[in-house]
């Protein structure tokens, strides 16, 4: 049910009939198909970009369900298995996820442009555990919508995988696959690529001014000044928010964005400085390491952060927009961050140590730590 579906293959001696009764050649698509709620045991991943329409796909499975339910009750056997009617649709919702949409009602399945409310059928969950309780509560729904689930950890597409295969319940995952370093978001979105049945990719019209064409990539950018500037590509992995636009600069901003206008700066960086100084950090030497750190605080114009930047877009088309990263608050921070929490370069003595002698914002790290699910309380 995408915005548009690939044309169907068109073999050539039915292109040559078509043409035989006067027809133009013509690129034949599918239609849209009402959910199907009688094959069992599928995992049906549905993966763009912000914006591409994976909520609102939800809910046109929902609004299906309602009509699907108004059939004769023998319809049924085809419908249910192990007790679980594929046409009872249950809502999944991460916790973490609790502060989007917050003028909407506790029970909306809510998306761009508007929301369903699901009453009962609609719950919050932290993890893996938390899905089998509220699975093991409602015996009888048989199509479970899992937004975000790449929020969650592994073992999740582990419960699905056994949920779909003994009881046929059909899982479908409103999802981020890439995130907006264009990468993998995580081992939880590579096991649901692995274990998926469908996969219905979407996009979206890349949302740069002069731009229309097709986008399958989210953009993070923040708002400096009225200025756009990219998110570097250290940038905390989750950040929780973003579905409104604003100007404060320590809140990002999403879009969708194609090729050509996605800008990622510091990419290099990462692995050429930034990485290689907690390597050493991580065996005793954090001189350097808190050197950098120290100048993203104080003075980036003498980071290596700068220099890099400024090698790299110095004369190119996009080198304003890409230095205007530069301008972003936190970028110690940051960094820190995505060193300590991601790729457990350094410990969390390390982070205190650097974190009081440079003295960051701990109130920022503190939220965003936890975000990402690695809580340090600074004193």
């Amino acid at each position: 049910m995408p915005p548009y579906m690939a044309p169907v293959p068109q073999a050539a001696d039915n292109l040559a009939f078509l043409k035989s009764l006067g027809f133009p050649e013509l690129a034949v698509h599918h239609s849209f198909n009402h959910f199907d709620f009688v094959r069992p045991s599928r995992r049906i991943l549905v993966i763009g970009p912000m914006g591409s329409g994976k909520t609102e796909y939800s809910s046109r499975v929902w609004r299906d369900s309602v009509v699907a339910l108004k059939k004769s009750a023998e319809l049924s056997v085809k419908t249910t298995m192990a007790g679980a009617d594929r046409r009872q649709v249950f809502f999944i919702r991460s916790l973490l996820d609790a502060r989007r949409f917050p003028d909407y009602p506790e029970d909306a399945l809510a998306y761009r442009g508007g929301f369903i409310r699901c009453g009962e059928r609609i719950a919050r969950i932290q993890d893996s555990f938390g899905l089998e309780a509220v699975i093991a509560a409602n015996p009888d729904a048989g199509t479970w919508i899992i937004d975000e689930a790449s929020f969650y950890d592994e073992r999740l597409v582990y419960v699905i995988r056994h949920e779909s295969e003994t009881r046929g319940l059909i899982f479908i995952f409103p999802a981020l696959i890439l995130n907006f370093r264009r990468e993998i978001f995580n081992s939880t979105a590579r096991l649901l690529l692995e274990n998926a049945t469908d996969v219905f990719p979407l996009t979206a019209y890349c949302e740069h001014s002069d731009c229309i064409e097709d986008s399958f990539y989210t953009y993070r950018y923040y708002v400096v000044n009225g200025k756009e500037c990219p998110a570097l590509y250290f940038d905390p992995l989750i950040v929780v928010g973003g579905d409104t636009q604003t100007a404060d600069p320590t809140r990002p901003n999403y879009c969708t964005r194609c090729d050509a206008h996605h800008y990622l700066p510091g990419k290099e960086y990462t692995y050429f400085t930034l990485k290689p100084l907690a390597e050493q950090a991580s065996k005793g030497d954090m001189s350097a390491l808190k050197r950098e750190i120290a100048l993203l605080h104080e003075d980036r114009g003498k980071s290596g952060l700068h220099a890099l930047l400024e090698r790299r877009y110095a004369d190119a088309p996009d080198g304003e927009i890409n230095m205007n990263a530069l301008a972003v608050p936190c970028i110690a921070e940051k960094a820190l961050i995505y060193l300590f929490a991601e790729v457990n370069l350094i410990t969390e003595d390390q982070v205190r140590v650097i974190v009081d002698e440079i003295k960051l914002d701990k109130g920022y790290l503190e939220k965003t730590l936890a975000d990402n699910r690695r809580p340090v309380a600074f004193t």
